[in-house]
């Protein structure tokens, strides 16, 4: 019988769990087996031998890996919307391991008939499903909702493996009691969904206010903070006190009102509702340290514990989304990043640089288990770098 892969980080300095009711979690050694988290504790209290992969970090912290709610991919690592090849690879570099879509809106020719739709949401998500660009986890398959479509249309897309629904409101189904009974088919059949939320985005969509995203109760109010327009602060504190669901703040909206939706939904003891997205690639570009630069903005001035904002972007999305990756814990899938303060950054730590509103350095990506990229060609380099100090033979050879 084949021995499982095992995975272990040792020396590490900080473990940041993604989870907000337990943030910081206490050890120096994570391992896992076959891609999957199966220790997380101190080296002396653990086996470390016949480790296939083993990394030190040398003091640096691991954390899982982040997760970017809200992108709007077309096909393999290629956008159409800013001419840009590998901008998912940059985005890995980014610490970002995970991405779910919200629409394959940018696609040339996008069929908005029935039929035409659903089979670009199949095969969307067969492609993303099929492969993985850099290794990086792309839920995709999101259709955009038209008028016409019926229950069935929902069975069907269900049925044949669509998880999710791209933005509510960037088709023709734009009224609130039209969209509530299509969000309600969604919800019937297991697809999760998403409702644009502010002023018009792209050609063909339109002002969605609050009453329609209240209608429409979809279960992510996506881009709460606009996308990239958002709606006057009333409506946004309206939204956050009068629905349970998802606030989805992005990097391609408005910050001040950004902060506003944070604020707020501490202020109802429910931070767990925040989640984080950067809403690219879209007119502003792909943004490869966009969840990094919002849990650095979030926290620098909206005077939140970094390790509380970093939950933004990893465990509050994973348990809204039901993924099994963005938690450090036994089980969970071994998604992690190694980081550290950035070289000549201020701050006595990484965590009060980033408090300060600096970005820290990423030093590696895994991914189920598997060393992805090592010091990132995006951030600013990191103050300390890990060391893979064993790898698989193709590993060892550049082959991951």
């Amino acid at each position: 019988m084949t021995s499982p892969a095992k995975l272990v980080i040792r020396n590490i300095g900080l473990i940041l769990s993604g989870k907000i009711e337990q943030p910081i979690l206490d050890g120096d050694c994570i391992i896992a087996l076959d891609g999957k988290i199966s220790e997380v504790g101190y080296s002396k209290d653990l086996d470390l031998d016949n480790a296939e992969t083993l990394i030190d970090a040398h003091g640096t912290c691991v954390s899982p890996g982040l997760i970017d709610s809200h992108v709007h991919p077309v096909i393999g690592d290629y956008t159409p919307r800013q001419q840009q090849l590998n901008w998912i690879d940059s985005t890995l570099h980014g610490g970002v391991t995970c991405m779910i879509s919200a629409g394959e809106v940018h696609a040339p020719g996008r069929p908005k008939d029935i039929v035409g739709l659903k089979a670009m949401a199949i095969a969307a998500q067969r492609w993303y499903e099929n492969f993985r660009p850099s290794g990086v986890k792309v839920l995709a398959g999101a259709p955009v909702i038209e008028q016409g479509m019926v229950e069935e249309d929902f069975k069907d897309l269900a049925d044949a493996g669509v998880k999710l629904l791209g933005e509510v409101g960037l088709g023709t189904v734009k009224a609130g009691e039209t969209a509530k009974e299509m969000v309600a088919w969604a919800r019937k059949y297991g697809i999760q969904s998403t409702i644009h939320t502010g002023g018009p985005s792209i050609p063909g969509s339109g002002l969605i206010d609050k009453d329609v995203v209240l209608e429409a109760d979809a279960d992510i109010i996506g881009h709460i903070n606009g996308g990239h327009t958002a709606l006057p602060d009333s409506q946004i504190t309206c939204l956050c006190e009068s629905c349970l669901r998802g606030i989805e703040i992005v990097h391609n909206g408005n910050e001040r009102a950004g902060l506003l939706a944070m604020r707020t939904a501490f202020e109802l003891k429910q931070p767990e509702r925040i989640i984080l997205g950067t809403d690219g690639p879209a007119g502003s570009g792909a943004q490869p340290l966009g969840i990094l630069r919002m849990i650095a903005m979030l926290s620098s001035l909206g005077d939140v514990p970094v390790e509380i904002a970093w939950c933004f972007g990893t465990g509050n999305t994973a348990r809204m989304r039901d993924l099994d990756c963005g938690i450090i814990e036994a089980g969970k899938s071994a998604d992690m990043i190694v980081v550290d303060r950035a070289q000549h950054a201020p701050g006595k730590d990484m965590l009060d640089s980033i408090r300060q509103g600096n970005l820290p350095g990423v030093g590696m990506t895994i991914i189920d288990g598997v060393v992805r990229s090592h010091r990132s060609r995006n951030t600013p380099p990191a103050e300390t770098l890990p060391e893979l100090v064993r790898a698989p033979p193709a590993a060892a050879a550049g082959g991951h």
